[in-house]
């Protein structure tokens, strides 16, 4: 009988993560990056779950597109944290931060990536891991991107600055 309304399998899937877990687990707080920029970044944007500005534009607008209220909260305070003034959602405008959300096809993420690097812009691509094809797509960008790229499981930052290419998977 099942109690719960789920089989014994569908129960121990999330085992199946463990080992990610586990060597993820050192990032926790911000323990174990080394770089200033991005430890900053873990610090004052990932662990704060209260908006730090009085504009919510961004909040807004992630919010109507379906992203969940903490995602959108984060990086609400990412484009505080950073300074960035102007930004955009699913589209190739001149902005600060390119957002991609679960809309834009696969093709798109690749041609919003090389966009950014061409234009030192930052791309967020929410949802990295929604699906086999979305996770193969935005790993290619990972492997090729020049600069730091940061995976907190929600949504995957591409950084196109002066930094050296590191890859973080908090």
């Amino acid at each position: 009988m099942k109690r719960s309304g789920r089989t014994l399998k569908q129960r121990l899937y999330g085992l199946k993560h463990l080992g990610t877990n586990i060597r993820r687990w050192r990032y926790f707080r911000g323990h174990g990056v080394h770089s200033p920029y991005v430890y900053a970044i873990v610090r004052q944007v990932f662990m704060h779950r209260e908006l730090r500005t009085t504009q919510h534009d961004l909040h807004l607008a992630l919010l109507e597109h379906g992203v969940v209220p903490k995602r959108a909260v984060e990086l609400q305070n990412l484009v505080a944290h950073c300074g960035y003034t102007s930004w955009c959602i699913d589209s190739l405008e001149p902005r600060d931060m390119i957002v991609a959300t679960l809309s834009t096809t696969y093709e798109h993420l690749e041609r919003y990536a090389e966009y950014a690097r061409k234009e030192q812009k930052t791309l967020c691509i929410i949802a990295p891991y929604n699906n086999a094809n979305r996770w193969e797509v935005c790993s290619r960008i990972v492997e090729h991107h020049p600069s730091t790229t940061v995976d907190n499981r929600g949504y995957l930052l591409v950084f196109n600055n002066h930094l050296p290419k590191q890859q973080f998977r908090l």
